[in-house]
Order: structure tokens, then sequence, then C-alpha cells
């Protein structure tokens, strides 16, 4: 076993030495490998990048524009909501509108719902961390130490739950669907459940454990831009209530930008719409509850279908084909620069 050196300091006292060990990983002598690079394979290595961004980028572009979808604005074809949600006294005042809208195509397949808002801002600092992970997880936790303020607790001193500006903020539109036909209208059937990521629905909120719903929020309040309390989102399914309703999971993961969209519902393949939306008229039938004129903002329903590898977005394409080219492009450059370069060297060699 090697020994450290040691050497003599001015006192005469022997001191070890600071030197590293005299091994090949100290002394950084391992063996490894070093690429010799060349013409042949630098330029081998950007025209196959270039093909195959540019190939992947095709595929998504072609993709994206595959998808069929129909956006309808209602902001202000819903003006007298509006105008009658514009003050918050009249919150407990129902208000309902009708869009009509014609698909003049049979949109085939699984078809989803989606509401979309614009210059909704949910990137700020105080609203991302306005929340209490704890309490979505029906932990039993003092809000007061979370960041949920000024949405924590009543004057009273009665918790809301759940607290937070995000869960308070909750788009609670209701939008239902209708096809219209020559002797009947039919409702389009939507699912409200199954939208949310398993993650979220299985792991990241959960209800306080009790035997009843309601007694598990007993002495807690809803937050004060809510109709109903959280154990009676879904008065239908007794499953979807609480911290696991599908539309408050959704709302929960907030948008990085201002103009966003949400899954709202899916059609539900039965009957009429086995194979998705058939041709013809249908109409929205919103119960209106979500102002929106006080930051300018405007509301939308979407009805889209998805393919292979995703919705519309074509951002994912267009970065593949920016990125093909431009790696196909570098490596023309490069390639011209050579040959300059070998002729002129040919040239002074002559």
């Amino acid at each position: 076993m090697k020994k450290k050196t040691s050497f003599l300091s001015r006192e005469g006292e022997a001191r070890p030495s600071r030197c590293p060990d005299n091994s090949a990983f100290k002394q950084q002598k391992l063996p490894a490998w070093k690429p010799q690079l060349n013409i042949a394979t630098v330029l081998s290595s950007f025209f196959l990048s270039g093909a195959f961004c540019l190939s992947v980028g095709i595929c998504l572009v072609l993709a994206a524009n595959s998808v069929r979808e129909i956006q309808i604005d209602y902001s202000d074809r819903c003006s007298d909501c509006s105008k009658l949600r514009e003050n918050s006294s009249n919150w407990n005042k129902e208000c309902h509108c009708s869009v009509n809208f014609t698909l003049k195509e049979d949109i085939l397949g699984d078809v989803f719902m989606y509401y979309g808002l614009q210059n909704f801002y949910q990137n700020h600092r105080r609203y991302v961390i306005s929340r209490s992970d704890a309490q979505l997880l029906g932990r039993d936790v003092n809000i007061q130490k979370s960041y949920c303020a000024p949405f924590t607790t009543y004057q009273n001193g009665t918790p809301m739950a759940p607290c937070g500006a995000i869960a308070n903020s909750i788009f609670n539109d209701t939008i239902d669907l209708f096809y219209n036909l020559k002797s009947s209208v039919i409702q389009v059937p939507l699912l409200k459940t199954g939208n949310s990521w398993w993650t979220d629905k299985n792991v990241k909120f959960r209800n306080p454990k009790s035997n009843n719903l309601s007694s598990a929020f007993a002495g807690t309040a809803r937050p004060p831009y809510w109709q109903k309390p959280v154990y009676m989102l879904d008065e239908e399914d007794e499953k979807n209530n609480g911290y696991i309703n599908d539309d408050l999971i959704i709302w929960m993961r907030v948008s990085a930008f201002a103009t966003f969209r949400n899954l709202y519902r899916r059609v539900q393949r039965i009957r009429q719409f086995a194979d998705g939306l058939p041709a013809g008229n249908y109409t929205f039938r919103i119960s209106y509850n979500f102002p929106v004129t006080k930051f300018k903002g405007r509301k939308h329903v979407i009805l889209s279908t998805v393919v292979w590898s995703g919705g519309s977005n074509p951002f994912l394409g267009i970065a593949y084909v920016v990125s093909g080219t431009a790696a196909t492009l570098t490596g023309f450059v490069i390639a011209a620069i050579h040959l300059k370069l070998r002729k002129k060297k040919t040239y002074f060699q002559k």
C-alpha cells in the first residue's frame, strides 16, 4: 500500500504532501475516446440530422393539419349575460344563452370539447402559488400558514375549501350541446369524468377520509366566487365531488400563456354519435357564470379531434422543420467552404 509522501516544515515537523496520489484516475490518465473529426463525418452528421428533423417535422405538421376543429367565440353572443355578471351582486341570478352553428361535414372519431380563455393571465407569481397542495391532498392543515391569502378564511374564521386564488377563480360556465333535427332536438351525451391526468386524479388530489363527504368538509365554506360547496360540484356523480372533481383538477393546472384552452367534456360515442358528430345543425346552450369583461377577456368553446401527435398545435412540427432546415443549410455552407479552401490549396501547391 502506497504511503503519501511528506515534507519538513521550517520548524522540522513532518507534514503530509497535498499532491494527489499517482493513480490513473487522480492523474487523469484513464483511457478515453476522442472523436477524429474529418469533413466526411461532419457533413454526414449535419445532413443526417437535417433529414431526420425535416421528416419528423413534416409528419407532425401534416398530422396537426389533419385535426378537425371548430371554434366559436360566445363572448359577444352572450352579451346580456355578460352585462349581468359585471355586477357581483347578481351572482345568484341564473342567465342562459344559446349559440347556433352548423357542421358541414362529419367529425369522425373521438370528439373533445374545450373551453378557451383569452387575456387571462394565470402565470402571475402570486396567482400560481395561491394554493395549498396539502389541503388538496385531504390533509387537516392550517391554511393560514399557506400562500392562499387573501382567500384563506372568512371574517368569522371559517376556512375556505379549497383555498387560494386559483380555486376561487375556477371556470364555472355550464355548456351543453344539442343536435337539431327537423323533427326533434337531441342532447349530445358528454362525459365529464376521465378527462384529467391519472397522476392528478390518483396521486396529487385526495378527499378527506370520512364516510360522508359532506361531513368531511364540515366546518369549511365554499370560496367567495363559488355557487356550490366543493362536495356538491357534481350532483349526478358522487365519485366526482370534492377535491377529485375533474373540472377542479384540470383548472388547478395553470397555463403558462394568457390564451389557453382546457378540456371540458368528451362526446360519448353512442347511438347517433357512435362514429362522432354527424353533419348538421347544432346548438350550444350555455349557463353563463364566468365574467371576463373586467379584464377584457374572451371566451371560446372548441370542438376538436386528436391525432397520434396530439391536438392541432403545429408548433412542434414547425420547430423540427426549422431545425432540420438550419442543419441542412449549415452542412451545405461547410461543404462550400471546404471545397473553396481545397481548390485554393491545390492552386498554391501547383
